[in-house]
């Protein structure tokens, strides 16, 4: 009822604003590029004969913040063009030049400064594009377009950008070479272009075309290029290889055989990218480098769901939107409690080897698998298929044994095979669009002990696609169907049964069942979305499953199976500037999950606000609550739970990020039934004392008090009500410290010094020991009470104290974690596309079991642990031949 009501609300409240927003763009602008006469260097002035002749593009208009409103300060491009390259010159004028914002960053690093951009779509598909922006202190920023709304910032071409200063405003010169576009070669050529100039004082965006703020539509909205002809994209190679020269000083045991402290060894390789045809690029690899210059974030993961973290190596990184799957057409998918896996997870390939090696007093084993060699094909064939594949090989990997007699070798990671096949068309100017995409694994073992380890094969076949429901695109459905097949020994298929994705072994469950004699694992799973893009009110809506035997995790990311999941949401947008703000919305939500056995698992209301101020002040507020459900994951693969509701309320607060000082403030507070309270608070300060450096510290400190955290499940037969089991949970206190501080200090827009450090501490506290006595409920008995014993010193229970039941030897769960992670990079891109780095990078750490936040204590422990320390020397050179 509640989604009916919206929906035909939406419809009456939205057309009409629709209609009128759209009209304004009903004639779009032509813009014309012209041949040059003569040369141009890019150095930021526009003192080439070429730029002062012709007649300049000055139509901008005002995106934000007056939307529609003529700029405040005018603006001129030129477009040209050669054989080889696609020129922009751009004369920004400013009547108050000094007041300028020019601050200087690294390469892609974006800061609140002045910029000028250029957004091109040359297969002209309206969909697709890159991006490049020079700022007025000459950083280049770029990368690529898709999904018509959306932008990545991984890929990095070879073009050339630079700015000027002067009493006039400041301008800018770009270079972009036709090798780093892929288009069809044509006579003539029509390409998409929108440019833009960002005038950061005054929270300014001039466009030659912008997306009214109730619309949707980036990409399809570009005006067109005319007169570029007789040029081809050709057929491009570029080489870069790479040398890299590590030592590495560890901590280590003064008996290891294969650690004496220090180590040392080089490394190359390179990267291969050329163009084949017109449409298409290949991009091979030889020992990619993995000496990368950012570290992950130190995390401390009591949880049975793997950590994510994001793909930092170039060959994986550039390109990498073709490979997005699922979520297409749409420019907005909500999730609540959806476990959305993640289809190609680059970091699987190339990762710290999978297996278990015997136990041995000393080990020597690769942080990671090598990648003998990769290759990925993208581009566009057959009229209009973007498409994608990428195929890796990784090496057999082996750890080194020591200290049980003589050194003896054990695998640890078999050669594999990864393959990724990926298509994606839209028909109808992008009204409508299918996908395709299939990834398969493949491992040869040498060993039985591996073979009961890992997947031997798996596969992953899937179709994705949109379609938009009326002519305006207002609304649109969207969403994927995929299935699943991993094959192995029946071994490996019953623990991948029961490991944390499926947990098919849970005792109450009516659906679910362990086969052991299984070799291979069928799955399937699917999702829908019903989205409103345009409008000031805002509708979306979703229901999908995932099957419990569904499993993309070999070369996906996925936490969960065997769930449905459905939302329906809605809000308003005020876009209107007022006086006191400059746009804010409203949006709530209504969600739940079940399990296979019909058993609701989670429920819940969401309401989230947000407000812009007129004073670039950004303030957001949420608020939620989980009535009463069942949880099925908490007793990692034992009976179910009803889990108390909880109430949560979450604030963020930022000031204005242009000025010298910027603030931001995250916090939030849980509670529930139980009086279990969870609270964060993470202040964040930036400061930028000069134009070129920005130091920022960004502390966290949180407190969260669990009521029944899983410490273990015990056999015992007399156990009956929970199945000759015995579930044993505790109150955790846990305190976590942390603080990310970073520096960035760009001495040109080619040099420049990134530092980074986290100091970590987390603690933690059990104690009211105890165990679940009927599935299905939140009953427990606590030991040392109804009979039952409780030993704190030793931590052993007695469930039923004199009675026949054994003791439960718990152990000391308590914990105190510390770590500190750091590194430090100068980059120095000496000519474009080849650069020099020289990386520090250090981490300690140090633990106690003992439960007691003391800061003092922890960060003397910390500051006096043994360190390792990493230093790297890299150097890559560019070649175009």
């Amino acid at each position: 009822m509640f989604a009916a009501s919206l929906l035909s609300v939406t419809l009456l409240a939205t057309t009409p604003q629709v209609a009128r927003c759209d009209s304004m763009f009903a004639q779009l602008p032509e813009l014309h590029a012209r041949r040059l006469a003569g040369a141009i260097t890019v150095d930021g002035l526009l003192n080439e004969p070429e730029w002062q002749t012709g007649e300049p593009i000055t139509r901008f208009i005002q995106g934000e913040p007056n939307e529609a409103a003529a700029p405040t300060q005018k603006t001129e491009v030129r477009i040209a063009y050669d054989d080889v390259a696609l020129y922009v010159g751009a004369r920004m004028y400013d009547a108050h030049p000094d007041s300028i914002i020019a601050r200087l960053s690294r390469r892609d690093v974006s800061v609140p400064t002045d910029k000028f951009s250029v957004f091109v779509d040359p297969f002209h598909d309206k969909r697709s594009g890159y991006y490049f922006q020079v700022t007025a202190a000459g950083t280049q920023l770029d990368g690529t377009l898709y999904n018509t709304d959306w932008d990545e910032s991984s890929w990095d071409g070879v073009w050339e950008g630079a700015a000027h200063v002067d009493a006039q405003g400041w301008t800018c010169e770009m270079r972009i070479p036709f090798s780093q576009l892929r288009f069809q070669k044509r006579d003539q050529y029509v390409w998409g272009i929108n440019l833009r100039r960002d005038i950061q004082r005054t929270n300014e965006r001039d466009w030659v075309v912008f997306v009214p703020k109730n619309s949707s539509g980036f990409v399809s909205r570009f005006p067109t290029l005319l007169g570029i002809e007789k040029v081809a994209p050709g057929r491009f190679v570029e080489i870069l290889p790479y040398v890299t020269s590590r030592g590495e000083y560890l901590v280590h045991d003064h008996n290891d055989p294969f650690n004496d402290g220090s180590r040392y060894k080089g490394e190359m390789g390179g990267d291969l990218r050329a163009g084949l045809g017109s449409n298409l690029t290949l991009n091979a690899t030889v020992n990619p480098d993995f000496g990368q210059v950012e570290v992950d974030p130190a995390v401390v993961n009591l949880s049975d769901v793997e950590t994510f973290f994001s793909e930092k190596r170039p060959f994986f990184v550039e390109g990498s939107t073709i490979y997005n799957f699922g979520n297409q057409g749409a420019n907005n998918y909500w999730g609540f409690n959806w476990p959305e896996p993640k289809f190609f997870y680059t970091r699987r390939i190339g990762r710290s080897p999978e297996g278990a090696p015997p136990d041995s007093p000393y080990v020597d084993a690769p942080t990671g698998t090598r990648i003998l060699g990769a290759a990925k094909l993208t581009g566009k064939v057959l009229d209009g298929w973007n498409i994608g594949t990428l195929h890796a090989v990784t090496e057999r990997t082996d750890a080194e044994l020591a200290g049980n007699g003589p050194r003896t070798k054990a695998e640890i990671e078999p050669l594999t095979y990864y393959g990724v096949e990926r298509g994606l068309r839209d028909f109808n100017h992008g009204r409508q669009g299918l996908g395709l995409m299939t990834t398969y694994v493949a491992r040869q073992f040498d060993s039985k002990g591996m073979a009961d380890q890992l997947n031997r094969e798996s596969f992953m076949g899937g179709v994705d696609g949109w379609t938009f429901l009326d002519k305006s695109k207002t609304w649109v459905v969207s969403g994927w169907s995929v299935v699943s097949q991993v094959r192995g020994t029946q071994a490996r298929m019953t623990a991948l049964q029961q490991n944390s994705i499926h947990y098919f072994q849970r005792p109450d469950s009516k659906y679910l069942e362990v086969d052991s004699t299984a070799t291979s694992l069928n799955g399937m799973g699917t999702r829908l979305w019903l989205n409103k893009q345009n409008g000031r009110v805002i509708f979306n809506s979703a229901a999908g499953f995932q099957s419990p035997n569904f499993d993309v995790n070999d070369l996906g990311f996925q936490t969960q199976s065997g769930v449905y999941n459905a939302h329906v949401g809605g809000g308003y947008k005020w876009n209107d500037v007022g006086r006191y703000k400059r746009s804010s919305s409203w949006i709530g939500a209504l969600f739940g999950n079940m399990n296979f056995d019909h058993k609701l698992t989670n429920l819940g209301a969401w309401t989230d606000q947000w407000t812009q101020f007129r004073g670039n002040i950004y303030w957001e507020n949420t608020a939620s609550i989980n009535p009463r459900r069942y949880n099925d994951r908490l007793t990692r693969g034992g009976p179910l739970l009803k889990m108390p509701t909880v109430w949560e309320i979450d604030e963020y607060v930022e000031s204005d990020p242009k000025r010298s000082r910027y603030y931001s403030l995250t916090t939030g507070f849980n509670n529930d039934e139980t009086n279990a309270i969870g609270w964060w608070f993470n202040p964040a300060v930036e400061f930028k004392p000069v134009s070129n450096i920005v130091f920022k510290v960004s502390p966290g400190f949180s407190k969260n008090r669990e009521d029944a955290h899983y410490i273990g499940v015990y056999d015992d037969p007399l156990a009956t009500s929970t199945y000759g089991k015995r579930y044993v949970m505790a109150t955790l206190d846990e305190t976590t410290l942390s603080t990310n501080i970073t520096l960035n200090w760009s001495f040109t827009p080619k040099l420049c010094l990134q530092m980074f450090v986290q100091p970590l501490v987390a603690s933690g506290a059990y104690h009211n020991y105890k165990e679940l006595t009927e599935p299905g409920t939140y009953d427990f008995l606590v030991y040392g009470r109804n009979g039952s014993t409780f030993d704190p010193n030793g931590v052993v229970a007695d469930p039923d104290g004199a009675g026949p039941a054994a003791p439960i030897n718990i152990g000391n769960q308590d914990f105190n974690f510390r770590e500190l992670r750091g590194n430090a990079v100068l980059r120095w891109e000496y000519m474009p596309g080849s650069a020099l780095f020289l990386v520090w990078t250090q981490d300690r750490t140090d633990s106690e079991d003992i439960g007691q936040f003391e800061f003092n204590h922890s960060f003397h422990q910390l500051v006096t642990a043994k360190a390792n320390n990493i230093f790297l020397v890299k150097a890559s050179y560019y070649f175009n031949l």
